[in-house]
């Protein structure tokens, strides 16, 4: 059995992870961007590793994200204690309604609208990383842009503290195939509206690297 599969967006976040990162025992590959491209091409990745006899012992997504102003500064690193599906639902005149309050069966949901992390990996990344702030991180296909629709984000999940688009997806492939699974990401911007001048996208990719260096820990915790 292999070690860590770590995966990506974009290529530019895998190489700031190898980076940090000089370890056998822990995979990174980026594998594109939403929820949808990204679980595919995790339970891809799996299958292929299981079926060459060489599976993986757990999963990690990771990458830069964008952090609710008041809960995290940019340039810092968070750890998610679930990951979450935060605009799969359904609108209507009362607001959003998630996607387990609409009478699906749960057996639908691939697991329901959230993933819990992987108890020990969270433990290993936040002994690793005293300076990293705990909490949701929600998965979205559109980036929250406007200050509405960051107002009505914080209401709906208050233990969140960033957005980004690919943990949810990464984390239900992960899910399907039995693996533990963490989501960690740095912050290069402040979710709102969209304002470029704002983002610190090298200083986040410095963190990105600096964080790297706990995914060998977490490995090891795994062995």
């Amino acid at each position: 059995m292999t070690g860590l599969l770590v995966l990506t967006a974009v290529p530019a976040e895998a190489e700031a992870v190898r980076a940090g990162l000089h370890d056998p025992a822990v995979t990174v590959r980026p594998v594109g961007v939403g929820p949808a491209v990204a679980g595919a091409a995790t339970a891809r990745l799996l299958t292929l590793a299981e079926a060459a006899g060489r599976p993986y012992r757990a999963v990690v997504s990771t990458g830069i994200a964008g952090g609710f102003a008041g809960r995290v500064p940019v340039g810092a690193m968070v750890v998610g204690t679930r990951s979450v599906a935060a605009d799969l639902g359904a609108e209507s005149p009362d607001g959003f309604i998630p996607i387990d309050e609409l009478g699906m069966p749960p057996e639908l949901l691939g697991g329901g609208p959230a993933v819990d992390a992987d108890p020990q990996l969270l433990a290993a990344l936040r002994a690793a990383l005293p300076a990293a702030t705990a909490g949701e991180i929600l998965t979205v296909s559109t980036v929250t842009g406007t200050a509405a629709s960051t107002r009505a984000l914080a209401d709906r999940h208050p233990a969140a503290v960033a957005e980004a688009m690919e943990g949810y997806g990464v984390a239900v492939a992960a899910a399907q195939a039995g693996l533990p699974f963490v989501e960690l990401r740095t912050v290069s911007n402040p979710i709102g509206p969209r304002d470029r001048g704002s983002w610190r996208m090298a200083e986040a990719f410095r963190a990105l690297t600096e964080a790297a260096r706990a995914l060998t820990g977490a490995a090891r915790a795994l062995a």
